[in-house]
């Protein structure tokens, strides 16, 4: 299987191009716009036209549902003076780059590229981080976290005293989806049969899980589906919590790409097969310019 990219490489080659010729060459213009998964957008310009800076913005359509989190604390953490104060207009988080003070070293210059493409994954990480802290502290009378990060698809974050949960809910657009869809959470079930350190993962098809029963706005029906991650803290520790958060934002978008690749490899062995039939058919099939000689009862020959 493929682990989608957490970054989005436009953003990242974009600005590795600027940063690496900010130095030698007189600074470009730049202007790019470009779509990431669930619905998010990225502009990247050069902002009142001064060239010797390129401003990053991204615009999130649930980021409104981040802000109790505390995102914004987070994102001044990570990003320091490059988090603009003021977003650009029609965006929510907007990062200033200034080509005329990059620090000379290229692997630093090659950081602060691969932070800006994570900008979506650290947004996002935001509710994952605080409630990974609450129920450290034993914090876990907050209610759960409601992040509408689709607009037909919901994701529910909650903190117990022993684990985290984290429920995915995902609308499949055709019958086969729903059944590749459970092959593949059966292959995680297994996988953690294996190694026994992976996360409990349940798949419920029709009806919410019994965590959501009575939650407001959970849907039902023959074409949702609900994914469950129970983490446990050797799952947030320090060192495994960046890998976690990484790992399990991109889920859903993992399913629906390894689906539509399955279903597309289906497709191409169906029409190798249906090929291969056509071959064996076309060389059964008798010689039609072939004329059979037939013979009268007079004995007379001829051609039919």
């Amino acid at each position: 299987m493929i682990l989608l990219e957490i970054e989005n490489r436009v953003v990242r080659e974009t600005l590795d191009v600027r940063f690496a010729t900010a130095a030698g060459s007189k600074p470009e213009p730049v202007t790019v716009i470009v779509a990431d998964f669930d619905g998010v957008q990225y502009h990247i310009h050069n902002p009142g036209g001064d060239k010797t800076k390129v401003q990053v913005s991204i615009a999130m359509k649930f980021y409104k549902e981040l802000e109790q989190f505390s995102a914004l604390d987070l994102l001044r953490a990570e990003y320091g003076d490059h988090l603009c104060e003021k977003a650009e207009n029609g965006y929510n988080v907007s990062l200033i780059y200034d080509l005329t003070s990059l620090p000379a070293d290229p692997a630093a210059r090659d950081l602060l590229s691969k932070k800006a493409a994570s900008l979506k994954r650290n947004c996002f990480a935001t509710v994952f981080m605080k409630y990974f802290e609450w129920q450290q502290s034993g914090e876990t009378e907050h209610k759960r976290a409601v992040i509408h990060y689709r607009d037909d698809e919901t994701m529910y974050v909650e903190a117990q005293h022993d684990r985290v949960t984290v429920i995915f809910s995902t609308v499949f657009k055709d019958e086969d989806d729903i059944v590749i869809g459970k092959v593949f959470m059966q292959e995680f079930k297994e996988g953690r049969k294996a190694t026994g350190a992976n996360p409990q993962i349940l798949f419920s098809h029709k009806n919410p899980p019994l965590e959501l029963q009575k939650t407001p706005g959970a849907r039902s029906g023959d074409n949702i589906g609900y994914i469950t991650f129970v983490l446990f803290p050797r799952h947030f520790t320090s060192a495994t919590r960046d890998n976690t958060i990484n790992l399990i934002h991109t889920l859903r978008n993992y399913l629906h790409y390894h689906i539509k690749c399955t279903k597309a490899y289906i497709h191409s062995r169906m029409r190798a097969k249906t090929t291969e039939f056509l071959k064996v058919l076309n060389r059964a099939r008798p010689d039609s310019d072939s004329k059979a000689q037939k013979k009268t009862i007079t004995g007379k020959t001829f051609n039919k």
